[in-house]
């Protein structure tokens, strides 16, 4: 055969290796990405962490104002924050109720008629921002994990007052022991929870009294005893929707939490 005769065969050969070379190469690339291989390649669910739920509402965020308004001389942004970060700090530390009004009206553990008395929110201009600041997550970094303030100036005899700081009129402190561990469950960092707006609790008057009256001995503010009774939280719903601001008004908190009125004012 000539070279001319043989071309078509060589071109036929020619085009069958290309073919068989591509199989090669595409059955290889493929038998790499194994099975195991794309399971390792993609993060668990299972090990991303869950983060609490703590659900409020509009009477909370009327609760929360009062104990800043109430607990500090409303001289500045900071003693707000301080006060807030407190009310904070029981909530999530798993020994008080798990609302805020359950635990701003906790019977002597806040300022007396705290949830009565009228406030005049002209002489707290920075008093709604510092509350809706609180229920985003900021918090005085200062106060750290205190959830006992009294008034600065104070002496007590107590040697397991470790005092953070002092702000808006008062001293903030954690009690801790010789060893200098917390004597107190640790409440959880700002940024290890979420605080959810949940309107539809608004529906479920007895939600704050229930709360308020099942944990009557916590540990109060202000109190100096190193003996104290810890009181676990009910569970805490799951919010409909992200946090907002809302306002309500005295009537409001009266028809939410009627029980909760009751025991405070001594009234039906």
């Amino acid at each position: 055969m000539t070279a001319i005769d043989n071309a078509p065969l060589y071109k036929a050969a020619w085009l069958v290796a290309v073919a068989l070379l591509a199989g090669c190469t595409s059955s290889q690339t493929t038998s790499s990405i194994t099975k195991d291989n794309v399971k390792a390649s993609v993060a668990p669910i299972g090990n991303v962490p869950q983060k609490q739920v703590y659900s409020y509402t509009a009477a909370d965020r009327e609760c929360l104002k009062r104990a800043m308004y109430f607990e500090s001389k409303r001289s500045s942004k900071a003693g707000f924050m301080a006060v807030g970060s407190v009310v904070m700090n029981r909530l999530t530390s798993g020994a008080y109720p798990g609302t805020i009004c359950g635990v701003v009206s906790q019977e002597k553990q806040f300022a007396p008629g705290l949830m009565t008395r009228k406030m005049d929110e002209e002489t707290a201009p920075e008093l709604n921002a510092a509350a809706d600041a609180i229920l985003r997550g900021e918090r005085n970094p200062e106060v750290k994990e205190a959830m006992f303030f009294h008034q600065a100036g104070l002496k007590f005899p107590y040697d397991n007052m470790h005092y953070v700081t002092v702000a808006g009129g008062n001293a903030f402190y954690e009690k801790r022991g010789d060893d200098g561990e917390l004597q107190t469950p640790a409440p959880k960092p700002a940024d290890e929870y979420i605080l959810a707006f949940a309107p539809h609790l608004s529906a479920s008057p007895a939600l704050m009294a229930v709360n308020d009256m099942n944990a009557p001995a916590a540990v109060t503010a202000t109190q100096t005893d190193e003996e104290e009774e810890l009181v676990l939280p009910l569970e805490v719903p799951v919010p409909a929707r992200r946090p907002q601001s809302a306002t309500i008004s005295t009537a409001q908190l009266v028809m939410a939490a009627p029980e909760v009125w009751s025991l405070r004012t001594g009234k039906p």
